[in-house]
């Protein structure tokens, strides 16, 4: 089968998966290498370039988040939280948002993932972009919020606006992209679009319809509120017709977007009815645009219908067929729920509370929203900032008990595209 024409690299670090919240949390970061062992079996790996991403800095941190909250993530441990209680309260640290062993490196590396594939769309040294380890999107500037504690996706919008005026952030998670929404509320520079369930209390409450944005982001903020229930046919009456518009009037330079698997149908905490085909039709769509294009992870709470979805997408994006019967891999027995298929029903029982009034209304509301604003709004000419900071070699950040880090022997290494042979 051929290779996708669009050239694409794909992050993943294997300490991400080993990351453990705590008894009971639904964030299992174990479906990641779920996902990537499933990617291997099927063997996407050898079309497509894959990457370790590098351990970001405190600084790069805080190009978006507040210094004191970085520094309190780089200091906080299970052993050492009692003396931090205050710290705890003020930065939003509790049940959501657990402390465990290995929280800063995990930051590092899921953001890192997000920044390395910004900067290789801005260099053109690929299409699209793959990290499905990031895409946690609650984080705030000062406070963690959602299962979430460093907002990946904030940054990488950062980096890609040092090359593209306009940068479109799009999410179909079944929870509002809120974090995203608020660090670009009042520019338009970046428009937010967020595909989410909205009503009955739930997380994070944000997102409404007549949340539009402000000062010279006034409408640049485009949010459209679902109801349980959605299904595949539902799903696409509205997201393409919006989308279409949104890069007509828009024009971006790149896209990110967000893949929360936690829409799917079935998952532990989300209440829509997508397939992995109604869910994976957002990336073909976008692909359709020709755009430089990240795309991330986040929300997904079944691991295996996680691991499916995201190995489904990378096909997608790869533009490969994939088998429904799951090939073998190191997680095959995981994948017992489906009876070792790929593809999982939705549910045949589920009321779909989206009438077609109803998203007729809301298309009809976003649509006209979308009019109202500037078409591409221009920016000044301005000085090229550099690159993602990159102190020196040892700059205090590394693990002083180590005399080489993996992180650091994988700079030493000329081709970043082998880690597939490291398994």
């Amino acid at each position: 089968m051929p290779v996708s024409k669009e050239r694409v690299s794909y992050y993943y670090d294997p300490e991400v998966g080993s990351v453990y919240y705590g008894p009971n949390h639904p964030m299992k970061p174990h479906r990641l290498c779920m996902t990537h062992h499933l990617i291997l079996g099927y063997k996407l790996h050898e079309k497509m370039e894959v990457y370790r991403p590098r351990r970001v800095y405190s600084a790069e941190l805080s190009n978006f988040h507040s210094e004191d909250y970085v520094e309190f993530l780089s200091r906080i441990t299970p052993e050492n939280q009692q003396t931090f209680a205050s710290d705890l309260s003020q930065f939003n640290l509790a049940e959501d948002c657990p402390i465990f062993d290995g929280l800063f490196k995990f930051c590092q590396i899921y953001t890192g993932g997000s920044i390395d594939g910004a900067v290789r769309l801005n260099h053109n040294q690929c299409d699209i972009a793959i990290n499905w380890a990031g895409g946690l999107h609650h984080a705030k500037k000062c406070e963690a919020s959602g299962f979430c504690y460093i907002n990946d996706l904030v940054l990488a919008i950062l980096e890609l606006l040092k090359y593209h005026p306009r940068v479109l952030y799009i999410d179909i998670d079944i929870h509002h992209g809120d974090g995203v929404e608020e660090a670009f509320y009042t520019t338009d520079r970046v428009m937010t679009v967020s595909f989410h369930k909205f009503g009955d209390y739930f997380f994070p409450g944000t997102g409404d319809l007549t949340d539009l944005g402000s000062g010279r982001g006034k409408y640049y903020s485009v949010n459209v509120p679902l109801k349980d229930g959605l299904d595949d046919s539902s799903f696409q009456r509205i997201f393409k017709p919006v989308m279409n518009k949104v890069m007509e009037v828009f024009q971006p330079g790149a896209v990110v977007l967000q893949c929360g698997a936690d829409s799917l149908a079935h998952d532990r905490l989300g209440c829509f009815n997508l397939s992995l085909d109604g869910h994976a039709e957002c990336i073909r769509h976008m692909k359709k645009f020709k755009v430089p294009l990240l795309v991330t992870g986040g929300g997904g709470y079944t691991k295996s219908n996680v691991a499916r979805c995201w190995t489904y997408e990378t096909a997608v994006i790869l533009e490969q067929k994939l088998k429904d019967d799951i090939p073998l891999n190191d997680y095959y027995e995981y994948f017992a729920d489906g009876n070792y298929k790929l593809k999982m029903q939705p549910h045949t029982v589920l009321d779909n509370a989206n009438t077609k009034q109803h998203l007729n209304s809301l298309k009809a509301t976003v649509l006209e929203n979308l009019r109202a604003m500037e078409h591409a709004p221009s920016v000044q000419m301005h000085e090229l900032p550099p690159d993602s900071y990159l102190p020196d070699y040892f700059d205090g950040d590394e693990d002083p008990d180590v005399r080489i880090s993996q992180s650091d022997r994988d700079r030493m290494v000329t081709r970043g595209n082998e880690l597939y042979d490291d398994i």
